[in-house]
This record gives C-alpha cells, sequence and structure tokens, in this order.
C-alpha cells in the first residue's frame, strides 16, 4: 500500500498539528504522521492518567474536521526509499510515502546526563516520569526527587503530585539570581506567568544538583550538592533531565543543515533543502506557544500562502525573545560535567564506562573500539550526553532510524532478496 500526498508532516506535536490545520485550507493532500496513538505530541501526550488541556483538544476535533487531512497514528519513518518518498511502518505493515513538499515536526528529547547510579531502577528521566504517569503507573505515596534544569522539572512534579507522589525536592541547577530574573520578565508574557505561578512548588531549590543515586538492588536514595553543601534524601523515584535536544536526525538524513544544535530554517520555517521546512522544537526550544505559531508559518508557508505565513512573523518574535531568555536562564553549569567517574556507565546500551571513552579523540574511534552507540537506542542517549562532555559530534544517523521489520525493508527496492 504507497501512498502520494501534496504535503507530508512528520510528527502531530504542536507545531504539527498546527501546521496541518494551516495547510488544510489550501485543498492540499496531507499526511500527518506520528509515532503515539493520538497527536499530541510529549507535551500533550495522552494516557489514562492524562490531563489535556482544552487547546489541544480543541486543535484535535479541528484535524479530525479535515477531510484532506489523513492521520497515520502508531507509525514511524524507517529510511528514505528514494528522492522525496519515505518508507513507514506502523503496528501493522510497512509502505512508501511519496510527497512533494515536507514538514518536520520531530520535536526533541531529554538530555540525560550520566552520574554515578543513574542507571539504578527507579530513575528515569523527568519527562520520562511524566509520560509513564500519564500512561498509568502508580506513584501513589512514592517519595520523589526532580532534579535537572528547566521548567519541565516543575511540569513534571505537577504531574506526579497529582498522582499522589510525595515530592521531597525539586532540584534546579540555576542560579537563584538567574531564575529570579526570569521569573520577574514572565509578566511580558501573562500565560506563562500563570502557568508558572500554577506550577510553583515549596520544595523547588536553585543552585542545587544531583552527585549521586544509591541503592542494592533500585533506587534507596539521592545526595544533592545543595548552595554548595552536601544533603542526602531517602527516596523511591528520581527523575533527572537536564533540558532538551532537537531531534534533527531525520533532518540530517534528508540533507537538512544544522544551526547549532538544531535544524537550520529561515524565515518561512524552510530548511536548506528546497520543498523541506521544519518548525517546532527541532529547530530549537521554545514552549508549546512557539511551535504552534512556528508550525502555522510552516503550514501556510509549504502551501505557497505567503501573505498569511508573514501575518504571524511578529507573534513568532514575541515567542523567539522568551525561548532566548529560557534558555539563557537554565543553560547548563560547567560544573556538571564532573558528576561522571571513570568508572560511570555511559552507553547503558552497551555496559560502556566513561573512562573506555575518554582516551579516544572523537566518536567514531570510540564506537570502533567499545562499541559506544551500537546498542538499541543507536547513540542517541550516549551521544548528547558525549557531545556535552566531550564535545564529540554525533554521526549522521543511518536507515533504518527505528527497529523494524524484515517485511518492512523488503519494501525498498534496492533491499537485496537473495
Amino acid at each position: 500500500m504507497n501512498e502520494t500526498t501534496d504535503l507530508l508532516i512528520i510528527g502531530a506535536g504542536p507545531a504539527g498539528m498546527a501546521a496541518a490545520l494551516a495547510a488544510a485550507s489550501s485543498g492540499a493532500s496531507i499526511v500527518l504522521l506520528d509515532d503515539n496513538p493520538l497527536p499530541g505530541g510529549q507535551i500533550w501526550r495522552d494516557g489514562p492518567q492524562a490531563n489535556l488541556p482544552t487547546e489541544a483538544r480543541r486543535l484535535r476535533e479541528r484535524l479530525l474536521a479535515c477531510t484532506n487531512v489523513r492521520c497515520h497514528p502508531g507509525t514511524r519513518v524507517i529510511a528514505r526509499a528514494a528522492e522525496q518518498t519515505l518508507l513507514v511502518e506502523d503496528a501493522e505493515h510497512g509502505w512508501q510515502i511519496r510527497y512533494e513538499r515536507l514538514i518536520l515536526c520531530t520535536g526533541a528529547r531529554e538530555l540525560l546526563l550520566p552520574f554515578p547510579g543513574w542507571t539504578l531502577p527507579g530513575v528515569t528521566g523527568a519527562g520520562g516520569l511524566q509520560a509513564l504517569i500519564k500512561g498509568g503507573l502508580p506513584v501513589r505515596g512514592e517519595r520523589l526527587v526532580i532534579a535537572g534544569s528547566g521548567p519541565l522539572l516543575l511540569a513534571s512534579a505537577a504531574t506526579a503530585r497529582h498522582q499522589g507522589a510525595q515530592v521531597l525536592r525539586i532540584a534546579e541547577q540555576a542560579g537563584r539570581a538567574a531564575v529570579a530574573g526570569f521569573a520577574a520578565q514572565l509578566p511580558r508574557w501573562p500565560g506563562k506567568f500563570v502557568q508558572a505561578f500554577s506550577l510553583f512548588d515549596g520544595h523547588y531549590r536553585t543552585d542545587t544538583h544531583v552527585v549521586q543515586a544509591y541503592g542494592d538492588e533500585r533506587l534507596e536514595g539521592v545526595r544533592l550538592l545543595q548552595h554548595g553543601k552536601p544533603i542526602e534524601l531517602a527516596c523511591d523515584r528520581l527523575a533527572c533531565g537536564f533540558g532538551l535536544i532537537p531531534n534533527t536526525q531525520l533532518g540530517q538524513a534528508l540533507g537538512c543543515e544544522l544551526a547549532g544544535n538544531a535544524l537550520a530554517v529561515d524565515s518561512w520555517q524552510a530548511t536548506t533543502r528546497p520543498g523541506h521546512y521544519a518548525a517546532g522544537e527541532c529547530t530549537g526550544f521554545g514552549g508549546s506557544e512557539l511551535a504552534l505559531v512556528e508550525g502555522a508559518i510552516a503550514g501556510h508557508a509549504a502551501v505557497d500562502d505567503t501573505a498569511a505565513a508573514r501575518r504571524l512573523w511578529s507573534r513568532r518574535a514575541h515567542w523567539q525573545v522568551f525561548a532566548r531568555k529560557l534558555n539563557k536562564t537554565f543553560a547548563l553549569d560547567a560544573r556538571l560535567k564532573n558528576l561522571v567517574r571513570a568508572d560511570t556507565l555511559v552507553c547503558r546500551c552497551e555496559d560502556v564506562a566513561y573512562g573506555e571513552l575518554t582516551g579516544h579523540p572523537n566518536w567514531r574511534e570510540a564506537k570502533l573500539a567499545s562499541r559506544c552507540g551500537m546498542g538499541a537506542c543507536q547513540g542517541r542517549v550516549c551521544g548528547a550526553a558525549l557531545e556535552h562532555l566531550l564535545g564529540w559530534t554525533p554521526p549522521v544517523p543511518r536507515p533504518p532510524f527505528s527497529p523494524t521489520r524484515i517485511e518492512t525493508l523488503l519494501e525498498l527496492e534496492d533491499f537485496p532478496r537473495n
């Protein structure tokens, strides 16, 4: 079952939904695919314990009403099959989609930095814990510590607290003056000011970071450095997130260039490859409001409605200012590079410790000597960590981009069948 469409949108988070809705009025045929069961992305992830905002439900309803938008949930991109053709797969089968234009709305993932004990059962990412809870993980009565950097810590804590967890500490590595200065400017974005006020937790501490998680068979407690003084808290769960990393792998595989660690785009959200656009957190982290307006600009531009796209430029600029201040405030302190020890696992998939990597000049040499990055996650976790710790540039991903079935690979014309 091969498919053709005028516009293919990869990722159905806020940016992807906004892009589809903006382009839909043109009458173009649109395919919107995402690996989640329902539109919303990670920020509006659904589940038995999720509490979706009204805006997310409204956007879903509008999408369902668009007869020229076909949604493919639970679908992943496996490979580039040919020029402007992708091989994709869902739970039942694989097929090819040929497109005229494409918008990448692939979002971002958490930066997980290794520290002693980070592989113990009970230790997760901050966003990972939030996703698990929304999916039904019971946390009622559990003692929880959340550490790292950025607003996701507060959001994750609120989700856990709503489901009955006892939040002992929210450890924010950014300094008190930086966070206070950022908070003082929030009235410029009233919605964010109200949101921050609603999420605030009395256990929030600035200038605090994780040092070690400890326990025998699973997590039993955590050691923190709080305002320069070591403290120890017994806990059942530790959730750590050190910010977000744009998901650029597919864009890079398609030939789109980077600006820093994000996909490079122009004023129309167009990438460096003609006919290919990008919006949302794959172009840099700035929150759902920025993702929505970027997605709308990309959607209008992709169907040549440049006037409608241009009218949104001022709104985008407004949220870009917020994004710059946010990223500056929660920039990671260099001291976090000192958390890892020689015997700390960096590549969890292949059990490779930090000491096995430091003698190599780059990612390729380390991978050849140690199998680092050759496990199930294909370097998505350890690659980002080593980029932060050692300045290594992870390689451009090679297909298949996700684990897949042989039957799906057979859809490729040049796949060897003998």
